[in-house]
C-alpha cells in the first residue's frame, strides 16, 4: 500500500512539473485575446461585438486547425522520446512546421474576405463590418507582434538551450520524408480539436441571429472567452498527461502509462472544482472587467452558474483528450467529439435558443451535455491500440 501511494506521489510530481509551465504558457497566450477584448469592450458595445465575432471566426478557421494539427506531435514526439530516439523529436517538429506553414496559406485568403463571409452567414452587417478590422487595428497588431515575439523566443531557446541538445540536431532533409504518415495522424488530431472548439465558436455565430445580436454576441463571447481561458488549465494537465503516457508507451511500460492516466484524471477533477469555485466567487465582478454596459454585466452575472458548471464538466473530457493523444487514439477521439457535440449539443442549443426562446442561456446549457458524452465514451476506449 505504501509503495503504491509513493508511486502515485512520484507520478503526480512528474505531471505537475510538466503541467505547471504548460499552464502558464497557455494562459498567457490566450490572455492576449482576452485582454484585447477587455480594452475593446470598454470602448463600445458594437466594437466588442465586432471584435468577438472576428476572434471567433479566426479561431474556427485558423487557430483551432493549427493547434489540432500540431497536437499530433504529442504522439510522435512523446513516443520517440520514450523510445530514446531523441533526434526524431526535432525531425517530427520540423515536419510539422512545414505542413502547418503550408496550411496557413488558404487560411490567410479566407480571412481577407471576412466581411462578405460573415454576411453570407447571416450576421449583422454593421457588426460584420467592424469584424473585418478586428474592431480596432491596434488590438490586432499588438496580438500579432506578441505571437511573433513568442515564436522567436521559443526558437532561440530550442537552438541554444542545453536541454535541447539531444532533441535538436539542426535542420534535416529527413523532415521532408514521411509527410503522409504525419498527415494520417495530423488530420484526425485537427478534427478532434476542431470539433470541440468549433462548437463554442458556432454558438457565437448563432447568437448573431438572435434578437438584439449586439447584446447576445457580446455576452456569449465574454462567457466563452472566460471558459476558454480557464480551459487552458486542464489543457495544460492534458498536455502533461499525453507526454507522460506517450513516454511510457514508447518505453514499453504500459502499467506506468495506466498510472499516469489515473493521476491525470484525479488532477482534472481537482482543477475543475477550483475553477467552479473561482467563477462563483467572482460572478458579481467578472463582467465589469470586459465592459461598462450594465445590461451586459447583468447578463453575464446571470450566466455565471451555467458557465461555472460547464467549466467543471469540461475539465474531465479535456484530460481524456490528452490521454487519447498520448496513445495515438485521435481518430476515435474525433468520432467521440462528433457524436457528443454535433449529434447532441448543437441541435439541443438550436432548439432551446430559437424554439423555446431561452436565447443565449440555451447555448451554454446545451454544451454542458457534451462533457458527459465525451467522458462516458472515453472510458470505453480500447487499451490495445498503438501506432
Amino acid at each position: 500500500m505504501g509503495i503504491w501511494i509513493q508511486e502515485i506521489v512520484e507520478e503526480a510530481k512528474k505531471q505537475l512539473w510538466l503541467a505547471g509551465p504548460m499552464v502558464l504558457v497557455c494562459v498567457f497566450q490566450y490572455s492576449l485575446q482576452i485582454i484585447s477584448l477587455m480594452f475593446v469592450g470598454h470602448l463600445d458595445e458594437l466594437l466588442l461585438a465586432g471584435a468577438s465575432l472576428a476572434a471567433s471566426f479566426v479561431n474556427v478557421t485558423g487557430f483551432s486547425v493549427l493547434i489540432g494539427m500540431s497536437s499530433a506531435l504529442d504522439t510522435f514526439c512523446g513516443q520517440s522520446y520514450g523510445a530514446q530516439q531523441y533526434h526524431m523529436v526535432g525531425i517530427h517538429m520540423q515536419r510539422a512546421i512545414v505542413v502547418i506553414m503550408l496550411a496557413t496559406i488558404p487560411m490567410s485568403i479566407i480571412w481577407t474576405y471576412l466581411r462578405p463571409i460573415l454576411v453570407v452567414l447571416h450576421q449583422d452587417k454593421t457588426i460584420a463590418a467592424h469584424a473585418q478590422l478586428l474592431a480596432i487595428k491596434g488590438a490586432a497588431i499588438a496580438f500579432c507582434i506578441s505571437n511573433w515575439l513568442n515564436t522567436m523566443l521559443l526558437a532561440l531557446y530550442i537552438r541554444f538551450s542545453s536541454s535541447c541538445k539531444s532533441t535538436w540536431t539542426g535542420f534535416s532533409r529527413e523532415s521532408l520524408h514521411n509527410i503522409p504518415q504525419f498527415l494520417r495522424l495530423a488530420f484526425p488530431s485537427a478534427l478532434m480539436v476542431c470539433l470541440e472548439t468549433w462548437t463554442f465558436e458556432l454558438m457565437v455565430l448563432l447568437s448573431g441571429a438572435l434578437p438584439n445580436p449586439k447584446l447576445q454576441t457580446s455576452v456569449l463571447s465574454i462567457c466563452f472567452s472566460t471558459s476558454g481561458l480557464l480551459w487552458m488549465i486542464p489543457f495544460g494537465v492534458s498536455a502533461s498527461a499525453s507526454t507522460r503516457i506517450s513516454n511510457e508507451l514508447g518505453a514499453g511500460c504500459p502499467k506506468a502509462a495506466l498510472l499516469a492516466v489515473k493521476v491525470a484524471l484525479s488532477m482534472s477533477f481537482v482543477v475543475g472544482t477550483l475553477e467552479f469555485t473561482l467563477l462563483m466567487l467572482t460572478r458579481n465582478i467578472w463582467g465589469r472587467i470586459f465592459t461598462n454596459v450594465p445590461e451586459v454585466v447583468s447578463y453575464v452575472e446571470s450566466m455565471t452558474p451555467i458557465l461555472a458548471t460547464l467549466v467543471f464538466v469540461d475539465s474531465i473530457p479535456t484530460v481524456f483528450s490528452g490521454i487519447a493523444r498520448g496513445c495515438g487514439w485521435q481518430k476515435l477521439g474525433a468520432f467521440v467529439n462528433l457524436g457528443s457535440y454535433y449529434l447532441v449539443g448543437v441541435p439541443l442549443a438550436v432548439v432551446l435558443a430559437f424554439i423555446l426562446h431561452m436565447k443565449g442561456k440555451a447555448n451554454k446549457a446545451a454544451i454542458r451535455v457534451k462533457g458527459k458524452g465525451v467522458q462516458a465514451d472515453a472510458l470505453t476506449l480500447p487499451s490495445d491500440i498503438e501506432l
